[in-house]
């Protein structure tokens, strides 16, 4: 049995980020990094972006050489799958080891949803995109002229469709929510991305939903519930995750859309601890789950500070992005029971989106427009809220929103 202080499971953003900040606060004792995947941990963002688009190549996607944990005497573990824990004992079993902790940080991660194998989800042919095998296993399809369907109308699904486009195939894009991006935007900024998306090509269905995707050996199609059929040479999958817990309900861990973690980002196992996509915290009044590399990486580092006795709660600020085409999208904030929306127009085309709750600012969508963006940031995390008219209002300088 080999024995460390940390054992870190998953190594992506999150798992990474926690080892690499014990090291980087002092933390001189033995830590082990566990990851799935073959290679050592990496950015996961540019996957659906540039690395499809053959613009970044493998090696940037790292985010650190595989000598640097050497180096800093992190024992990485690449290509293993934990298969068990056993909480009393504070042991794991990976692959044909068993290691004991102290504590062990669940950076699992989260799994993409496919459609039911009865309704054709598991056909060749279909695709979800989440990792680095995922995308070498789709890339080869991306070929002028060939049918994509994509299922499912969230960041996931219009990043595809915008780099299918851009390689010149025919794309249709279906979402079952009376409009794209539902349960993320306002209507304001669905309707800037289903424009978008219309003048390059994209069929974008919305309203519609799936009965099967259609293939004996291969998906060749989808068929939609009133009928209809769409021809497809490939399908993707953009339909959500599934938070990975299932190490987690094995270790006897508290699991509620995710491992529940408190301020600090324990469990409910004091020795167990939990960060990234796999894991909820609390959130003013609620209990929240946060699908970003922001989040993964904040969340992560108040981890590896609490390890080290900090007892520092974790106050998440949250900021996300999306590229598509020649627009960057910048979100800050959550807008979760917005009531009100303002739209403010940029200059070349850039606009945002303000949400309000109770009058008070609360999240902020800002295509290609990055003052927008660090305005609202500034303000959402100050508790700041200008009145909408004057945010509303192009003649008012945006830097002049902080001082109110």
């Amino acid at each position: 049995m080999t024995n460390y202080a940390v054992i870190v499971v998953g190594a992506g953003q999150a798992g990474c980020s926690a080892a690499v900040k014990l090291r980087n606060l002092g933390y001189d004792r033995p830590i082990a990094l566990i990851g799935e995947e073959a290679h050592p941990p990496y950015q996961r963002p540019p996957l659906s972006k540039a690395y499809l688009l053959g613009e970044l190549p493998r090696d940037r996607l790292f985010l650190r050489p595989e000598s640097f944990f050497d180096e800093h005497q992190i024992d990485l573990h690449l290509n293993q799958r934990v298969t068990d824990i056993s909480a009393d004992d504070q042991t794991l079993v990976c692959g044909a080891q068993t290691l004991a902790f102290e504590h062990l940080v669940l950076a699992t991660g989260s799994t993409p949803n496919r459609l039911p194998a009865s309704m054709g989800g598991t056909l060749p042919g279909t695709f979800t995109i989440r990792g680095i095998a995922d995308i070498d296993a789709i890339a080869p399809e991306f070929k002028p002229g060939r049918k994509i369907v994509i299922i499912g109308g969230g960041y996931i699904g219009l990043e595809v469709a915008a780099v299918a486009a851009k390689l010149d195939l025919d794309v249709t894009l279906i979402e079952a929510a009376p409009r794209i991006l539902q349960r993320v935007a306002a209507s304001e900024t669905a309707q800037f991305f289903r424009e978008l998306h219309g003048a390059n090509n994209v069929r974008i269905l919305e309203d519609t939903k799936i009965a099967r995707v259609t293939g004996e050996d291969h998906a060749d199609g989808v068929e939609l519930a009133n009928g209809d059929m769409i021809p497809a040479d490939f399908v993707v999958f953009g339909i959500g995750i599934t938070p990975n817990t299932v190490l987690a309900e094995a270790a006897g861990v508290a699991v509620e859309n995710g491992i529940k973690t408190d301020a600090w980002g324990r469990t409910s196992n004091p020795c167990i601890w939990a960060a990234g996509d796999c894991a909820t915290f609390p959130h003013g009044n609620d209990q929240i789950r946060l699908e970003s590399v922001g989040n993964a990486i904040d969340q992560a580092e108040a981890v590896a500070e609490n390890i080290m006795g900090a007892s520092k709660p974790y106050k998440a600020k949250p900021w996300f992005w999306s590229d598509q085409y020649h627009v960057k999208l910048q979100i800050a904030g959550l807008n979760t029971g917005y009531d009100q929306i303002v739209s403010r127009q940029g200059d070349d085309g850039a606009s945002s989106v303000w949400y309000y709750r109770d009058a008070q600012l609360i999240a902020a969508d800002a295509m290609n427009d990055p003052r927008a963006y660090m305005v609202a940031k500034r303000l959402i995390e100050s508790g700041k809220s200008p009145h909408p008219e004057m945010v509303a209002d192009t003649e008012t300088d945006l830097k002049s929103l902080l001082k109110v």
